[in-house]
């Protein structure tokens, strides 16, 4: 890292004292521009770097509510609405007991460049709780989210913060908030969240978007190399909706996806996960691998392991920030996998990231290869501000133009600044330009 960024860096971590997570999602893209400085003088002078590591605005807040058994229970919301050079604040909502303002701050962070890479006009932010809905009825999860929104409402709208789900918030979360958000404000406002249910006010796609576009993101990485996902094996980590629908749209390229995971562990199947028994067990019953590993005979079940010691052509991360470390990724590489694409947020350390350069692996970062998600949920905003609805081939099709046109952008970034190949460097700094670019245009705000 050139002086001047160590030097913001060093400020950076000063300020914000242990949260690693943020820490390390900074310096992941100040590693990538050194270039960039060297031919914009002007983003050193305007204190672009300084600006964009300090949110315009960090709200944190009391969430009381009533549990089944009529106990007060009291959770910690947060909204970090970190930059709006772009567009209106535009990211998800988290909830799960690892979040603190840390994590918040990392994902919002990421946002910002992720947001900026899909061309749309949205600045990024983030928000979440510590709740855990887990183990929770449908009518603990609801009054947590009513209690959740009457602190949040007055910070939102669809021209100001447009929140969505994240771990833990699907469409019954959003739908719950939603119907709150009505209520106090008494207005009708579809564009005020994304994600939200078909019936009202909601895209098609917006369930698939971030694991379908992980997957058309890496096809196009493997197409510049002549190869494609037909007949390749894949391990897919995660349970969740990104894991589900990029397996869906892998099978769909003619791939065997032969491993996913949850918390609770992971299934080899070695004959191609059964898609419909899947989304059975995840969707309808919010069932755990075992569940589905019960009901596959081939299928294993393995609890003291990681998914990524079995030998794999692609390997999509797709579960949390920080799950495949160095050692793991060094496995991978020792079995074979010539493609990783990102569909969580971080999920790679940076030792991680490391063994993957060096081996010459395509590797594609999250802020690029899942920005599938927050690019239609600004789809679903358009629909929303035309009273209109796009059908599904529509809307995929929009979906597959960004993901090429993000990837293309990060290819032709990086042979810009002499990194060919880098696509970290590439999604770092287009992502960066453009933001940096209409911040000094908006003037010192």
């Amino acid at each position: 890292m050139q002086d001047p960024l160590q030097s913001v860096y060093d400020t950076v971590v000063r300020r914000n004292p242990g949260e690693v997570e943020f820490h390390q999602a900074v310096k992941e893209v100040f590693d990538s521009l050194g270039p960039v400085l060297d031919r914009n003088p002007q983003y050193a002078s305007h204190a672009i770097l300084e600006r964009m590591c300090e949110p315009e605005r960090q709200v944190i807040f009391r969430v009381p509510w009533v549990d089944d058994k009529g106990r007060v229970q009291i959770n910690r919301g947060f909204r970090v609405e970190y930059n709006s050079a772009l567009g209106p604040f535009k990211g998800g909502l988290r909830f799960h007991p690892s979040v603190y303002l840390g994590i918040v701050k990392f994902l919002g962070f990421e946002q910002v460049f992720k947001n900026s890479l899909t061309g749309m006009p949205i600045g990024g932010g983030k928000g979440g709780s510590d709740f855990d809905p887990r183990g929770r009825s449908d009518g603990e999860i609801m009054r947590f989210c009513q209690s959740f929104m009457t602190e949040l409402y007055r910070h939102i709208g669809e021209y100001t913060d447009v929140p969505a789900g994240d771990i833990g918030v699907g469409g019954r979360e959003i739908g719950y908030l939603f119907g709150q958000y009505k209520r106090i404000t008494n207005r009708y406002e579809a564009g005020v969240l994304t994600g939200k249910g078909l019936t009202w006010g909601g895209s098609l796609v917006r369930t698939e978007a971030t694991g379908y576009g992980t997957v058309l993101f890496a096809n196009r990485m493997m197409e510049t190399k002549g190869t494609s996902f037909d007949g390749k094996k894949v391990t897919v980590s995660g349970g969740g909706n990104v894991a589900i629908y990029a397996i869906e749209k892998a099978q769909q390229l003619g791939a065997v996806c032969h491993a996913f995971s949850d918390s609770s562990g992971y299934v080899h199947d070695p004959e191609g996960v059964d898609l419909n028994l899947l989304k059975e067990v995840k969707e309808v019953e919010r069932g755990r691998a075992a569940d589905y590993a019960s009901r596959r005979p081939n299928a294993k079940l393995v609890t003291d392991g990681s998914v990524w010691d079995i030998p794999t052509d692609v390997a999509l991360p797709c579960a949390t920030q920080n799950e495949l470390n160095g050692d793991q990724a060094a496995t991978l590489v020792k079995n074979g996998v010539t493609v990783v694409a990102e569909g969580a947020n971080m999920p790679t350390t940076p030792e991680g990231i490391e063994v993957f350069k060096k081996a010459g692996i395509a590797y594609a970062p999250g802020k690029a290869a899942n920005a599938g998600g927050v690019a239609t949920s600004a789809l679903e905003m358009q629909q929303n501000a035309s009273r209109d609805s796009w059908d599904f081939d529509y809307t995929e099709k929009r979906l597959a133009s960004i993901m090429a046109d993000i990837h293309d952008n990060c290819v032709e970034t990086a042979e810009e600044y002499g990194l060919p190949g880098d696509y970290v460097a590439g999604a770092n700094i287009a992502g960066f330009v453009r933001v940096a670019d209409a911040m000094i245009a908006l003037g010192v705000v």
